[in-house]
């Protein structure tokens, strides 16, 4: 199999990488078959009955016609499955052989659908070689959610909603290789109504779990960076109809989803699904967006995604000894003809991001202050901004290096806990004027604070132009006043004037 990342990879690139990489597993494989060797015991031989024979007399005497049952049918009405409940019915009355008609009558539905496809040229649902399932794509489906996407390819259908958040809610996580947090989130559920059954829904499987990787794996470079789009970001990828390939669906429908929200991908990103019949190296054919049985009788699942400009991810699943270069690179270069279709019907629904945020989701705003002053907006045992997040009903996160993000839902909430942080982390210079609350009265004069917890002292022969003989006779506590910096000292403490600062 293959697992790749990229960067919008180039197609020349990913092969001449699979050809180096080649080379190494060479050797490796070598050194395994070496070791193999080695350790290896005497092969025993038993005999078996001949499965492909009791396979055919099965089909036959219960009147199944392989090429009636796999071809010529819509999308979706393949019945493969009635042929199996008659062989289970049947266990009994072969006995012993049941185990062996079993695997005969899966190798003769395997070879009719490949030597069908090698002799017509036509696939199942009646789709030419390179053919796209019918394809549908629409946003803002679902009016309360900051972002939706809704992805038709054929009966694969995919519904994915974004969530945003401020920076605060980043998914800290620890894993073998990786320790630290994630600000694009991507999950992918696949109900059982999704393949018209019924069953528990509980948490996601390992399946479940891969599929949301690849597709958050194939997004993840088009994301922005933090500085452009200070946001937490969450996608789930619910599998409404499941007809083959619903991770590369869900890399379209997430797509449309983060653009419907919002957010400024540097690129849209679609995905396709390519399979293979194969016979020989020289004997095969690629077969374009598979659906179900293509992948279940079919030799390979090579999931492909990317922008217009190159390939993000790549996983591929191979159910032959392997697949030469050539192979690969007709499967890429099919698979980026396949992804630019996708991508010009996405962008008929959505062709880039909206400008703004939509209502109801939340506004982030970001200021920078002096990172000595962090501790001071904290505040001891955090009360400082506590108190602001309950007044202002917004959250705050600060970074190590002073970068500062609000966020809420209130914009004028916003501007507040902004302006007080500025007031909080100001340098004040002599000369300022600020507005402050006289907050006691002491035989010298007044102490004056201001928003965002300074102080500073009021000479009692700062507040009147002639001589005060008594400061309750011209303050009392309570009072708002605008005063003058008179004086910063390199202590930090501030003297101000109330008298200069009238003139």
């Amino acid at each position: 199999m293959i697992e790749l990342d990229g960067i919008e990879a180039q197609e020349a690139d990913v092969v001449a990488s699979c050809e180096t990489a080649q080379k190494e597993l060479t050797a490796i494989c070598a050194e395994i078959l070496t070791c193999a060797e080695t350790a290896s015991k005497e092969k025993e031989s038993f005999a078996v009955a001949d499965s492909a024979d009791l396979g055919k007399k099965f089909l036959s005497d219960n009147g199944f016609d392989l090429k009636k049952i796999l071809f010529g049918q819509q999308e979706g009405e393949l019945d493969v499955q009635s042929i199996f409940l008659v062989l289970e019915e049947k266990k009994e009355e072969l006995g012993d052989e049941y185990d062996a008609t079993f695997i005969g009558v899966q190798q003769q539905i395997k070879k009719t659908f490949k030597e069908e496809i090698f002799n017509t040229k036509v696939r199942p649902d009646g789709r030419k070689f390179d053919e796209i399932r019918p394809l549908q794509a629409a946003v803002d489906v679902l009016p309360r959610v900051h972002g939706t996407g809704l992805f038709y390819r054929g009966l694969t259908h995919v519904l994915s909603s974004t969530t945003l958040a401020g920076p605060g809610e980043e998914l800290w996580i620890r894993e073998i290789e990786f320790e630290g947090l994630k600000r694009f989130i991507h999950h992918y559920n696949f109900p059982p109504y999704s393949t018209g059954e019924t069953g528990r829904m509980g948490s996601p499987g390992r399946r479940e779990i891969g599929h949301g990787a690849l597709a958050e794996k194939a997004i993840r470079p088009m994301i922005p960076e933090e500085t452009a789009f200070p946001y937490t970001i969450r996608v789930v990828s619910d599998i409404v109809s499941c007809n083959g390939s619903t991770s590369m669906a869900s890399v379209c429908g997430t797509t449309l989803s983060l653009l419907d929200a919002g957010v400024p991908l540097k690129k849209p990103v679609a995905g396709i699904s390519m399979g293979l019949i194969y016979d020989s190296d020289t004997r095969y054919e690629l077969l374009t967006d598979i659906q179900g049985p293509e992948d279940h009788f079919g030799c390979m699942d090579f999931k492909v995604a990317g922008t217009r400009d190159g390939i993000t991810a790549i996983q591929l699943d191979v159910k032959i000894e392997g697949l030469t270069n050539e192979i690969i690179k007709k499967t890429l270069d099919l698979a980026k003809k396949a992804r630019l279709d996708i991508l010009e019907v996405m962008a008929k629904a959505i062709s880039a991001p909206r400008p703004h945020v939509k209502e109801g989701a939340p506004l982030v705003e970001v200021i920078h202050i002096n990172p000595d002053y962090i501790g001071l907006v904290i505040g001891s045992g955090g009360k400082t901004i506590q108190s602001m997040t309950a007044e202002t009903e917004t959250q705050i996160d600060i970074r190590d290096d002073g970068t500062v993000y609000v966020t809420g839902v209130k914009p004028e909430n916003i501007n507040e806990v902004k302006e007080r942080i500025k007031m909080m982390t100001a340098e004040l210079t002599k000369g300022d004027l600020l507005e402050g609350t006289v907050a006691k009265i002491i035989d010298v004069g007044a102490i004056i604070e201001f928003p965002g917890g300074k102080s500073a002292l009021l000479h009692i022969s700062e507040i009147a132009d002639k001589r005060v003989e008594k400061v309750s006779d011209y303050l009392s506590v309570g009072d708002v006043i605008t005063v003058l910096v008179k004086e910063v000292r390199p202590d930090g403490k501030v003297s101000v004037s109330l008298k200069d600062a009238k003139r």
